[in-house]
C-alpha cells in the first residue's frame, strides 16, 4: 500500500519550491539545438487531454514505466528515478540506465515518497497504472500521463507519446530524429525482406509462463505494438484468435496453438528471465511437438532484453530480429 509521510513531504515541497528559483546543474555536454531553445514555459496536453504546463523543460524526470524510460533516455534524458531499474536491466537493452538512476518502486505500486525526495520536475507515467497515483503525485509534482497503449494504433499511440515526451523535455528535434530514424528502419526493413521474397509470410509473437504442469501462451494479435511492427514489413500475423482492445493480447495454451498451420509460419517468442518455457516447459509435450513451426524448427527466441512494450529503439531492434529471419 502507497502512504506517504507528512513530514517528508512538507519538506520536500519547500525542496521543489526553492529549486524552482534557483539554477539547473551545468549540463554534462555542449547543449543540442533543442537544448538551446527557449529555457521558459511549455506546455504539453497529455493523453488524458489535460494540458500539463512546466516553468521550464524538464531536465529531471523520473518514469514509472519502461517504455516512457527508454524514451526519456533515448532522447538524451536520463531519469532520475526509475520504477524498478533492475527489471529494466533485464527487459530492455536499447538504452541502458546508468548508475544516477534511483529506484522509486515498482511499476504496480512506485513510492511516492521516493518519488517527490527526488524532487523532480516532472513524473511521466502510463494511464493504465491508476488515477490514485496520479492525484498524489500531483499534489507535488506535475505528471505527464502518456497512452500505456491501444490495439487500434499503437505505432501511431507510441509516436505520440514519444512526440509528447520529447516537448516536455525540450527535446523536440531529438524526437524528431528518433521517429525518423524509426520509419527509416521500417522502410528499409520492407524493403529486405521483399526483396528476399519473404513479403506476407506469416509470424506470430508470444511469450509465456508455467504454473506446475501447465504452461499459458500469451499471444500478441494485430493491434500488439511488436505485431503492427511485423504487418509495416509486410508479413502476416497469423494469430487470429481474442485479444483485449487496449494491448492486443490474447491467452491460450498449446492446444490453442494447434489453429497455426502455416507452412511458412515463424514462432518468434520472448524468454528474458531466462525461463524458456516453450524449450523446455513443453519439450516433452506431444502437441508441442506436432505443430508444424516446431516440426520445421521455425522457433526465434528474440535476444534477451528486447522489450515488446517498448519505444523506437526496442522496435528497431524488432525490426532487425525480423529482417535477420526472414532474409537468411
Amino acid at each position: 500500500m502507497m502512504r506517504t509521510r507528512a513530514t517528508l513531504l512538507v519538506a520536500a515541497v519547500a525542496a521543489l519550491a526553492l529549486g524552482a528559483c534557483g539554477t539547473t546543474e551545468d549540463p554534462a555536454a555542449s547543449p543540442s539545438a533543442s537544448d538551446a531553445a527557449s529555457s521558459g514555459p511549455v506546455t504539453v496536453t497529455d493523453s488524458r487531454g489535460k494540458a500539463v504546463t512546466l516553468k521550464a523543460p524538464a531536465t529531471k524526470v523520473v518514469a514509472l514505466e519502461w517504455a516512457e524510460a527508454e524514451i526519456l533516455a533515448s532522447l538524451g534524458v536520463m531519469p532520475a528515478g526509475v520504477a524498478d531499474p533492475k527489471g529494466y536491466a533485464t527487459w530492455v537493452t536499447s538504452v541502458k540506465l546508468d548508475g544516477t538512476v534511483k529506484d522509486v518502486g515498482t511499476r504496480g505500486e512506485p513510492s511516492v515518497d521516493s518519488i517527490v525526495a527526488l524532487q523532480p520536475d516532472l513524473v511521466v507515467m502510463a494511464d493504465d497504472r491508476g488515477g490514485a497515483v496520479v492525484s498524489q503525485l500531483e499534489k507535488y509534482v506535475p505528471v505527464l500521463v502518456t497512452k500505456a497503449s491501444d490495439a487500434k494504433d499503437n505505432i501511431g499511440r507510441m509516436r505520440s507519446d514519444v512526440t509528447m515526451i520529447a516537448q516536455a523535455t525540450g527535446k523536440t528535434a531529438e524526437g524528431e530524429k528518433l521517429l525518423a530514424d524509426f520509419d527509416a528502419a521500417i522502410a528499409d526493413g520492407k524493403k529486405k525482406i521483399a526483396d528476399a521474397g519473404a513479403a506476407g509470410r506469416q509470424f506470430t509473437v508470444a511469450d509465456g509462463w508455467k504454473d506446475g504442469s501447465n504452461v499459458t501462451v500469451r499471444m500478441f494479435g494485430q493491434g500488439a505494438f511488436v505485431s503492427q511492427i511485423g504487418i509495416q514489413l509486410g508479413l502476416k500475423n497469423a494469430w487470429t484468435g481474442k485479444v483485449d482492445e487496449v494491448w492486443g493480447l490474447g491467452q491460450t495454451d498449446v492446444e490453442g496453438l494447434t489453429v497455426l498451420k502455416g507452412q511458412d509460419l515463424t514462432f518468434f517468442y520472448n524468454a528474458s528471465d531466462g525461463d524458456d518455457v516453450f524449450k523446455d516447459g513443453l519439450a516433452g509435450n506431444a502437441i508441442w511437438k506436432s505443430l508444424p513451426f516446431v516440426q520445421q524448427n521455425k522457433l526465434h527466441r528474440m535476444p534477451d532484453g528486447i522489450w515488446t512494450f517498448g519505444g523506437p529503439l526496442s522496435g528497431k531492434q524488432y525490426v532487425d530480429e525480423f529482417v535477420k529471419v526472414y532474409t537468411a
